[in-house]
Parts: C-alpha cells; sequence; structure tokens
C-alpha cells in the first residue's frame, strides 16, 4: 500500500467513527426523549439510567473530537462532517441531561436502545482493532457497508417482536409440551453448566438448521443473501434476510426456553452469540492457535464464507467446531492462509440492496428460477 493510501485509509476511520458516533448520539438522545417507545423494558432492565448517561455524554464528545481533527486533517470533510452536526444537534436536544417522568409499561417498543449500545460498543472495539490487525486494509465505509448497517438495525429491531411473540407461543407450547422430569434435571444445574450445555445444544440446532439453508433450494434463496457479501468484517454478520433472522432464533431459542433453561442462561447465550458472530466475520489477522480447535475464530469461518466450490458444505457452527465435528462437516483452515475471494459462486444471482434482496427470495418459483436458473442447469448456482 502506498503512503497516500496508508493516509486516505487513516482519514477514513477518523471520519467513520466520528460520523457513527454522532449518528449513535443523536440515537440515544430520541431515546431519552421518548423512553416508552423506542426503548425495550427487557433491556432496561440490563443498564442503569447513569450508565447511559455517560455513554451518550462520551458519544457527543468523541464525535465531536474526532470529527473535527478529520475536517482539520482530511478530504473526509463531509463524512467527518455528518459526525459533528449530528453530535451538535444532540447537544441542542438537551444531550445527557434530558429528563423524563417514570416509564410506564408498554406492550411494544422499537428497542432502539439495544441497536445503539450493541452498535456504540461494537464501532469502538472491532472500528480500531481491524484498522490495527486487519486481514486486509480495507475502510470501514467499504461497498455494501450502507446495506450491512441498515440489517444490523433490521434485525436488532426485529428482537423486540420476535421476543413479544416468542413470550406468548411458548407459553402456550409450554403447557402442551412441557416435561417437567427434563425441566427439573435443567434446572437442578447451577447457571455456568446450564450456560455451557446451551451453547452446545444451541450451536448443534443452528448448525443443523444452517445446513438445511445451504441444501434445500427454498432455503438457500433467503441465506444466499448472507453469503452475498464480497467484504469481511465485523458488519458483514449482519447481512441476514429477516425470514432467516425469525427461523434461526426461533428454532434456536424456543427448545431452550421449553427445556427450562434459566433466564440468566439463556441471556448469557444471547450475548455471547451477538459478540461471537460479529468475531467470527470480523476482518481480524489474529492466530488464535490452539484456540481455533475449540472455538469458531475468524479464520474458521471465513473459510466458510470463502468463494470455492470445494468448501461448500463446510464450517456451519458459529460457536464450536466440535458440532462440525460431530455432523461430518469440519474442515480445517489452512494454516495460516485466508479466502481471497468472498460471496456467492454466481454473484449475479442476488441483487444488490436491502429491498431488492428481501424481494429477492419471495419472488413465485417461475420467476425465481428465470432469475438465477434451476438449480443443476447450466450455469445455475449449486445450493451452498
Amino acid at each position: 500500500m502506498t503512503l497516500s493510501g496508508e493516509v486516505t485509509r487513516r482519514r477514513s476511520w477518523l471520519a467513520s467513527m466520528s460520523a457513527g458516533l454522532g449518528v449513535l448520539s443523536l440515537l440515544g438522545v430520541l431515546c431519552f426523549h421518548f423512553p416508552e417507545l423506542l426503548t425495550s423494558r427487557d433491556f432496561r432492565a440490563v443498564y442503569s439510567e447513569t450508565f447511559a448517561r455517560n455513554l451518550l455524554l462520551a458519544g457527543i464528545v468523541a464525535a465531536f473530537v474526532l470529527g473535527t481533527a478529520s475536517i482539520l486533517r482530511s478530504r473526509a470533510r463531509r463524512v467527518a462532517l455528518v459526525g459533528v452536526c449530528s453530535a451538535a444537534l444532540a447537544a441542542l436536544l438537551g444531550g445527557a441531561t434530558v429528563q423524563f417522568e417514570p416509564i410506564t409499561q408498554t406492550p411494544y417498543s422499537l428497542g432502539l436502545d439495544w441497536f445503539v449500545i450493541s452498535l456504540f460498543f461494537s464501532t469502538i472495539v472491532f472500528v480500531p482493532i481491524e484498522r490495527m490487525l486487519s486481514v486486509r486494509p480495507m475502510s470501514p465505509l467499504r461497498p455494501g457497508w450502507r446495506t450491512d448497517l441498515t440489517y444490523y438495525f433490521i434485525s436488532h429491531v426485529a428482537v423486540q417482536f420476535l421476543l413479544i411473540a416468542g413470550t406468548a407461543s411458548t407459553t402456550a407450547m409450554d403447557a402442551l409440551v412441557a416435561n417437567e422430569g427434563l425441566k427439573a434435571a435443567v434446572q437442578s444445574m447451577p447457571v455456568w453448566l446450564q450456560f455451557m450445555l446451551a451453547v452446545f445444544l444451541a450451536d448443534f440446532a443452528q448448525a443443523g438448521l444452517h445446513r438445511a439453508y445451504h441444501r434445500v433450494p427454498l432455503l438457500w434463496r433467503f441465506h444466499a443473501v448472507h453469503h452475498s457479501s464480497r467484504h469481511m468484517d465485523w458488519l458483514a454478520g449482519s447481512r441476514t434476510h429477516i425470514v432467516e433472522v425469525l427461523l434461526t432464533r426461533t428454532a434456536v431459542l424456543t427448545p431452550l426456553v421449553l427445556a427450562g433453561f434459566s433466564a440468566e442462561a439463556i441471556n448469557a447465550y444471547v450475548i455471547l452469540v451477538g459478540l461471537q458472530a460479529v468475531l467470527a466475520h470480523a476482518n481480524l489477522r489474529i492466530d488464535f492457535g490452539w484456540l481455533e480447535y475449540v472455538l469458531v475464530t475468524p479464520r474458521y469461518h471465513h473459510w466458510h464464507h470463502v468463494r470455492d466450490p470445494a468448501w461448500v458444505d463446510k464450517n456451519y457452527a458459529i460457536h464450536l467446531p466440535l458440532v462440525d465435528l460431530l455432523m461430518g462437516t469440519f474442515k480445517r483452515a489452512p494454516r495460516g492462509e485466508w479466502p481471497q475471494e468472498y460471496g456467492v459462486l454466481k454473484l449475479e444471482t442476488v441483487p444488490s440492496g436491502v429491498i431488492a434482496q428481501t424481494v429477492m427470495p419471495l419472488r413465485a418459483m417461475r420467476a425465481h428460477e428465470n432469475y438465477v436458473g434451476k438449480p443443476g442447469e447450466a450455469g445455475a448456482p449449486p445450493v451452498g
């Protein structure tokens, strides 16, 4: 990379951080103004009001500082200006000093606080780390970042409605399929053991469904959206069709609830899913050594996304390589090597943009086959 390329990448990093933190700060202020509508009751129990105010203040200040530095030193002034203006507007709207009345119960909420806080920490952690330890140099504003950020928002908002619907449905199912002996056995375990068992069982269920996504043509139409990303970083894992999000989370979480796993164990598992899903797709050249045989690492999962027929039907687990070993789908990643190209085998089968990608799998079968070709036809994409 030339010196000018390195300077451009550094400037892009400063401007991107400013814009991201500025917009998140503005959304955070809106959460303080409309807490009943925009914040999740369940997630509010995880953090304190003081924590949220301090986090908002830090975001506003950081957006100002990084944006100002970028404007003074770089060409990415328009991106940096987004951060500075968003932070200024957040401050004008009251910033971290906004007061609100006691929050009453509401049947629905957008869960914007979960989106803001998770994206805030993902940004301040992974953007700098990927810049220092990247597999290949890449700007945070790489091609497709807007699409992936939109998916990130959709998936976090969808969680709220999934939990609302899931609570009602699992309560009804619980009365029909409850196994008190199984529940008693699970609930007699300490929380840490419940958590470890939940990770194994959930990953086994997820990997089985993941394999079906690759092997069943109808399901592949939805999963192909996830594999359409040509650039792998911490945000790329968010590119998932909403139908797949709902199917996977329902298939994984419902059995855990029905089996009687404690809320603490399930919440810990949900947090792990969020962290490891981001880490597995991250643009991080880190040698995890022997841990690569115990936990799914970026290199392990990157090879699942490689644009190479030799890797179709391999490495479906998202937590434990042991699951792939048991399923017969484990393939060891070449030592020290990384994929050179990512994406589906036939690139034109998946359009660009959230709307087009959302509609594409829902086309009538004939319309879809005319678009992508029938499985097995010359030129048609193999499933996976």
